[in-house]
Formats: structure tokens, C-alpha cells, sequence
């Protein structure tokens, strides 16, 4: 009975932190979606919530990692249950970053609009990179959630077209600065925001490894589709 009552424990000590984890996702998807939403629509009450939430999002990450380590501490857990606990520590780190991304968006964002400038950018490359990334982060968070490894073939395939996105981008920005010094400042911030929601498809990509790593026991990372569909498969 007493092997039977501490099970139940550190299967609820477990849920409790898969579901932690859960909520700090809805927080950086929400974040990450109001910080493209500030730049894209001129959304300044959006930006300054996004940039005074951030520290709502490293405290979560710091909660979390506590809990697990208590856990690993205590528990001593092994197989399964240990490759769920990595699982966690390293998807909040991620998710942690995201929330630095989120706000450098915003931070952009502020910059482009509150200064009087000549230059309007145009969003057409953010808008298809933003929709993307956060597509990405919602299918590894629900990949995450329902234990799915098969996220692990849709998410890096859909990081490929962010990376090109971003590179036609640069491109574009490169050669406005370059007709029209006076888009220099303007297009300089563009860029670092569309490096941030590239950067937001990293993260995602890792967290859609991850789970593959909880659930399969293998580690995908730095190998290519063909290997990762026969690991998934």
C-alpha cells in the first residue's frame, strides 16, 4: 500500500509539472502572437505587454526547473519518467528564449513607430515567417501534450521555409538600404525582428525533438529527415 501511495505521488508530482509546462506554452504563444501583432498592426499597448510580461515568463522557467529538480532529487526517477523530466527542463529553456524573442520583437517594434521616420516597411515576408513560426510552436506544444513523436517530421520541415523566408527578407531589406540610405535605421530594425521569429522556429524546432526523445528514447538532434521518420516510424 505504501509503494502503491507514493507511486500515485510522483505520478501526480510528474502531471503537475507536464502541465506547468503546458501553461508557461500558452503564455510564450500568447506573448510571441502579440509581439508580431505590435509590429505588423502599429500595436504599442500590445508591445509594452508583451515587454512587461517577460519576467512573468522567466519566472515560470525558474519554477518549473526547481520542481523538477526536487523531483529527480527525491525520486531518483528512471527510464520514461527521467526522459520526461530532461524533456521539461530543456523545452521551458527553450520556451524561455522565445519569450526573449517575443519581447526583441516589440522592443522593434516601439522603435519603428515611435520615431518620425520617412520610411514606411512593408511586412510582407514577417507576416508569411510569423504565421509559420507560431504554427510551429503550437504543433510541438501539442506534440508535447499528447505524447505525439510524428511532430518531429512536420515542424523542421516548416522551419526549411522560415530560413528562406527570412534569407529573401535580408534580401529585400539589403537592397532598400541600399537604394535609400534614409531606410537604413528602419530596415536595420526590420531585420532583427525577423531574425527573432527565425530564431522563435529554432526553438520550436528543438522542442519538436524533444519529444521524440521523451517518447522514443532517441535523440534526433542534427540529423536529417530521412533518419528522423525512421526513428519516428
Amino acid at each position: 500500500m505504501l509503494t502503491e501511495h507514493t507511486s500515485r505521488q510522483f505520478d501526480a508530482e510528474l502531471e503537475a509539472v507536464r502541465l506547468r509546462v503546458l501553461q508557461m506554452g500558452g503564455l510564450v504563444e500568447e506573448q510571441t502572437a502579440n509581439a508580431i501583432d505590435s509590429l505588423i498592426n502599429r500595436r504599442m499597448d500590445l508591445a509594452d505587454m508583451v515587454i512587461s510580461r517577460e519576467l512573468q515568463v522567466n519566472a515560470m522557467e525558474v519554477e518549473i526547473d526547481a520542481a523538477c529538480s526536487r523531483i529527480i532529487v527525491r525520486r531518483q526517477p528512471t527510464a520514461v519518467d527521467l526522459r520526461m523530466l530532461m524533456t521539461v527542463i530543456k523545452t521551458i529553456s527553450d520556451l524561455e528564449r522565445i519569450g526573449d524573442e517575443a519581447k526583441k520583437i516589440s522592443e522593434m517594434a516601439k522603435l519603428i513607430y515611435q520615431a518620425e521616420r520617412l520610411y514606411k516597411p512593408r511586412f510582407n515576408e514577417i507576416k508569411l515567417m510569423s504565421g509559420i513560426a507560431l504554427d510551429m510552436l503550437r504543433t510541438s506544444l501539442d506534440g508535447f501534450a499528447r505524447l505525439d513523436p510524428s511532430v518531429a517530421l512536420q515542424v523542421p520541415r516548416q522551419d526549411v521555409h522560415v530560413d528562406e523566408t527570412y534569407r529573401l527578407c535580408m534580401r529585400h531589406l539589403i537592397t532598400y538600404m541600399m537604394e535609400d540610405p534614409r531606410t537604413i535605421s528602419t530596415s536595420i530594425e526590420v531585420l532583427f525582428a525577423a531574425k527573432a521569429i527565425e530564431r522563435i522556429g529554432d526553438h520550436a524546432k528543438n522542442m519538436s525533438e524533444y519529444v521524440v526523445y521523451m517518447v522514443k528514447g532517441k535523440d534526433i538532434r542534427h540529423t536529417s529527415f530521412e533518419q528522423i521518420e525512421g526513428e519516428v516510424a
